[in-house]
């Protein structure tokens, strides 16, 4: 009788792609899906370990996990936190019948407990491995692995690695073999794709010493209707890869800003400043007063202060950003950041949390309203919720649709009414009706 097995992925979209990429492993193994955790032989967690509370989120999961789970089931961690942790994690954590870091298969031992795995497994490589079709009509697609990037505050790639990009070719075979209409193309540090690989692609058609992205972007559009970039580092937000992105019909810009003070993004160890981003987010919506553009902002940096918090807050005015998020900083073992003075007390954090929080809301609400009574193409992705370019999944409002429209299906809606971050929409025929 086949094994059955239940993922259980945390953190970000790269990490849902790893979990497909296990699935496609499991499945070629013979395992079935189990309807349930307390149904599975093999429990897996697919662990995220940005940032402390992504850690305790993974801690609290095993263990949650382990209590609902049968008593002859074997459950592994793997992903960020086994990778980052693996040895302190399997001491620490009995409950674990395996940790098994990146390149190690989750189905080494079929007996209960193993002694912990850090060996990577002689071609078991996550980034080219095959993965199923998918379910749903979009999928994340994760072109390259690791960063090369010193950001101040980032562990990633002490444990993830330097940056290493796939091949052009892998990546259009995983599209192809998706089934989808939108794919969703993610990576630690996305426009920097393909500079790593020896010749690159480099010598492409495009003019102007456009990056290797651009090609990438071109070609994946050629086989679905619609791309969309996530994790986009600002100055590499080059004209040609604008104009490429724009090409693809989603003018959806995902840039990783963290901050609009430049003296704060300094210690940050990163590129720009809140004069620098408004210029580029103009120019983008010169060329596409359509486009849609979200960022995500640290707040609570060593170093910051009150004039920071204020520039950051003066930029969102300003910025009038379609979708931001806002994170605490955390401190992070290794990191530049770590050694620097200046802590920035926890109850002030949250208070500028929250000030950043309600004031990017009443952006979003405003902009979402401001849409009522236009018409917009949607793909609609399960009965009675659809999107339209301005929103990536997951992270950012959903369209609401009647239910008789066909999942999968692009339809044409005129938008009826907004709340906070969602809308309501009827198709154009029968608001006409209406």
């Amino acid at each position: 009788m086949a094994e059955r097995y239940w993922i259980e992925t945390l953190g970000c979209p790269k990490n849902e792609v790893d979990s497909a990429k296990l699935v496609g492993t499991l499945l070629a193994d013979g395992y079935l899906e189990a309807r349930s955790v307390a149904e599975a032989d093999l429990v897996v967690v697919n662990t995220c370990a940005f940032i402390e509370p992504a850690r305790q989120e993974s801690i609290e999961t095993i263990l949650a996990l382990h209590g609902a789970r049968h008593p002859e089931s074997r459950l592994v961690v793997t992903g960020c936190l086994a990778e980052r942790y693996g040895d302190e994690l399997a001491r620490e954590l009995p409950e674990a019948d395996l940790v098994a870091g990146f390149g190690v298969p989750v189905t080494l031992g079929r007996t209960r407990r193993q002694r912990p795995e850090r060996t990577p497994a002689a071609g078991f490589d996550l980034l080219e491995l095959p993965r199923p079709p998918a379910s749903e009509p979009w999928a994340y697609v994760k072109v390259a692995e690791g960063c090369d990037r010193v950001c101040g505050f980032c562990a990633i790639p002490s444990f993830r690695g330097k940056q290493r990009s796939r091949g052009l070719d892998s990546i259009l075979r995983e599209v192809d073999s998706l089934g989808v209409r939108e794919v969703v193309l993610v990576a630690q540090d996305l426009a920097s794709w393909g500079r790593d690989r020896s010749g690159g692609v480099r010598g492409s058609s495009h003019e102007g010493g456009a990056a290797p992205i651009v090609s990438l972007i071109s070609a994946v559009a050629d086989r679905v209707e619609r791309v969309r970039l996530l994790y986009l580092y600002p100055s590499a937000l080059t004209p040609p890869l604008v104009e490429a992105i724009l090409a693809t019909g989603v003018p959806y810009f995902d840039l990783s800003l963290q901050h609009a003070s430049g003296r704060l993004l300094r210690l940050m160890r990163r590129w720009g400043d809140g004069s620098r981003f408004l210029k580029r987010i103009e120019e983008i919506r010169r060329l596409a007063p359509d486009a849609a553009l979200r960022s995500s902002f640290i707040v609570g940096y060593p170093g910051e202060s009150e004039e920071d918090h204020d520039e950051l807050l003066s930029f969102l005015g300003d910025a009038d950003l379609d979708w931001a998020g806002f994170f605490a900083y955390s401190e992070e073992e290794g990191t530049y950041a770590a050694d620097l003075a200046g802590k920035v007390p926890a109850e002030l954090v949250e208070e500028r949390l929250r000030e950043s929080s309600e004031l990017q809301d009443r952006i979003t609400a405003g902009r979402r309203s401001a849409l009522v009574g236009t018409e917009i193409e949607v793909l609609v992705d399960s009965p009675g919720r659809a999107r339209s370019h301005r929103e990536a999944p997951v992270i950012d409002g959903v369209v609401k649709v009647p239910r008789l429209l066909e999942v999968g299906s692009f339809a044409t809606v005129v938008v009826t009414g907004a709340c906070g971050p969602d809308l309501d929409a009827e198709p154009v025929s029968l608001a006409a009706v209406l």
